[in-house]
């Protein structure tokens, strides 16, 4: 396989594009994209195939008198475009989400209409007709942003993340780096101070600047995997009258009472109880190591603790078919938690599993269009959307809510319309400025033993970046 492309900044959205039509190693041409600029009438190239087999495809697109900045953006929009139209009429197929290859596809409609490219009420014809998206797929971000009335851009409005990267086992499909709580059970402790020692700063940070908190989620991993007496010390140094206070309690198997009762007496008003699958072969085919008990005695004592409840599925899990996610779902409704948050299984180079393992594409498509008509039926909407690389049938990940149980922190970090403050091993800090439609980030160590070590170095960036 050989692509090139003469702007060497469209590349890679020309090779995102490519793989999710074909595999490396079944793509069957090369690809080579030229284009010229005179004044402000663009013509796009591309040339397929190789030798005498060589096709060649033109288009000439007009573009506005406007920034430099948004006039390479539209470029790259007409580029991609076209690059899909060739790719659909050699492979014969079409993309649920057309010509869009990024992360985040309601962010990029809430853009087109604040920057007054669309009406709200046309963003569903807008994406069928210029980006390929199908009808389905267009009506869903319609909804999600009619569902996304939380979001207040504020620059000192801000939320904040703590990263717990341990879980009990590693699951297969795992792409996160989250380590195995046996290989790192020695350096808990340590791990611990460092981020109280980080938790100390950023409060520094947070009042120097007048921010004002709105959410805390604390991810991971599975942040339960501390036990009740380290949940309180962390817990128990946060402090913060915010509008939403989440806790992944991911793994049903390290939920105790005990633990439950900590997080009340700190605040904690919504967690995540993540099932995947409640076909216990399939738990046990993927190393996830719960039963089905487990989780239903998580969530009834959950709802005694008065939580609001967030439970994951998977569409696509190793092995499964059609009818078994169907029941995953039925259940899912007798138990009826406020939120559920469908998934698309990733195949990434950081899991155990690869794209070969998914055998039945046609029956994850089946998933998650049932999942939504049937959420749909059954009193829930949809209200934040994610996409991944190499996700099957090139789908994507849905978050659903009733009764006006949106999570904060979702919309917020999805949609990037909030700043993050970040702490832990691998998390990520994120300063939005509004006014300025721009967007900074700052990493921390991605392995807690690097952690460990560059603690205060960690802390010194944080403090010269906000």
């Amino acid at each position: 396989m050989k692509i090139e492309c003469e702007n060497a900044e469209f590349e890679k959205d020309m090779q995102d594009l490519v793989n999710l039509f074909y595999d490396e190693e079944d793509f069957p041409f090369s690809v080579k994209h030229t284009f010229s600029l005179d004044g402000n009438t663009l013509t796009s190239v591309i040339e397929t195939g190789s030798g005498t087999d060589a096709k060649e495809s033109k288009q000439t697109f007009l573009l506005p008198d406007t920034t430099e900045l948004l006039k390479k953006s539209l470029m790259k929009r007409h580029f991609k475009n076209h690059l899909y139209e060739v790719l659909c009429r050699i492979s014969k197929k079409s993309l649920p989400w057309g010509s869009l290859t990024g992360v985040r596809p309601t962010k990029f409609a809430r853009d087109l209409i604040e920057r007054g490219e669309v009406k709200p009420h046309l963003i569903t014809e807008v994406l069928v007709r210029d980006y390929h998206v199908s009808a389905d797929k267009a009506k869903l971000v319609f909804q999600i942003l009619n569902n996304q009335k939380c979001i207040i851009k504020n620059d000192k409005l801000i939320d904040l993340f703590i990263n717990i990267p341990v879980c009990p086992s590693r699951c297969n499909y795992c792409s996160f780096i989250s380590s195995e709580y046996s290989k790192v059970s020695n350096k808990m402790e340590e791990y611990l101070a460092c981020l109280l020692k980080e938790l100390e700063a950023v409060k520094k940070i947070i009042h120097e600047n007048s921010y004002i908190v709105r959410s805390i989620y604390i991810g991971g991993g599975t942040p339960t995997i501390l036990t009740a007496e380290q949940l309180e010390r962390l817990l128990s140094n946060i402090n913060y009258p915010v509008s939403e206070f989440t806790v992944e309690c991911g793994r049903a198997d390290t939920i105790t009472r005990e633990k439950f009762e900590v997080l009340k007496k700190y605040g904690v008003s919504r967690i995540c109880v993540n099932p995947q699958t409640f076909c216990e072969s399939t738990l046990k085919r993927i190393g996830r190591k719960t039963t089905n008990a487990q989780v239903f005695e998580a969530y009834k004592l959950a709802l005694e603790f008065g939580f609001v409840v967030n439970m994951d599925i998977i569409a696509g899990l190793t092995g499964e078919r059609f009818g078994i996610f169907k029941r995953t779902i039925s259940t899912l409704l007798e138990l009826y938690p406020e939120n559920i948050t469908v998934h698309t299984l990733s195949y990434k180079n950081a899991s155990q599993i690869r794209g070969e393992e998914v055998k039945f594409e046609a029956d994850v498509v089946k998933m998650v269009d049932y999942a939504e008509k049937t959420l749909l039926e059954n009193g829930y909407q949809p209200y934040y959307i994610y996409r991944q690389k190499h996700q099957t049938a090139g789908l994507e990940n849905v978050g659903y809510f009733r009764d006006g149980n949106v999570c904060i922190f979702n919309i917020d970090s999805m949609e990037d319309t909030s700043s993050v403050i970040a702490l832990g091993a691998g998390a990520i800090s994120k300063r939005v400025f509004t006014t300025e439609n721009r967007i900074e980030r700052l990493p921390n160590c991605k392995f807690i033993e690097d952690y460990i070590s560059r603690i205060d170095e960690m802390i010194e960036k944080k403090k010269n970046f906000f």
